[in-house]
């Protein structure tokens, strides 16, 4: 099993930086002009290497390509990345939602009968 902080343990890390800026640009079909602006409107921040280089996450890239295919259907860059912002935020929220719900070991809102009882 490989060490945790050797390179090989980060192969299945969504957020560790292994995409340099061309590699990047070529795996999603784009520009490297394109990701820096996707920077500079904040959708995404890349990690720097010691070299001081761009580098990208799995995780990132995907949010990059959904701003791509937002650009390409007339949405401006600035917009499309705040869309992606809050998809992002709303994805993050139901996974937390779940695994609260998992933690207290029901579905949730809906299995507490008193809420749903009607008023004496």
């Amino acid at each position: 099993m490989p060490a945790e902080n050797s390179p090989a343990g980060n192969l299945d890390d969504e957020d560790y930086p292994a995409y340099t800026v061309g590699r990047a640009a070529d795996v999603l079909g784009i520009t490297p002009a394109f990701l820096r602006a996707v920077g500079e409107v904040e959708l995404i921040t890349p990690r720097r290497s010691e070299g001081g280089h761009r580098r990208y996450s799995r995780h990132q890239l995907r949010l990059v390509a959904r701003a791509r295919e937002l650009v390409d259907q007339g949405t401006p860059l600035e917009a499309a990345c705040r869309i992606i912002s809050l998809e992002d935020q709303l994805e993050e929220a139901r996974r937390l939602n779940e695994e609260m719900r998992r933690r207290l070991g029901g579905s949730g809102v809906g299995d507490n009968r008193e809420l749903h009882s009607p008023p004496e």
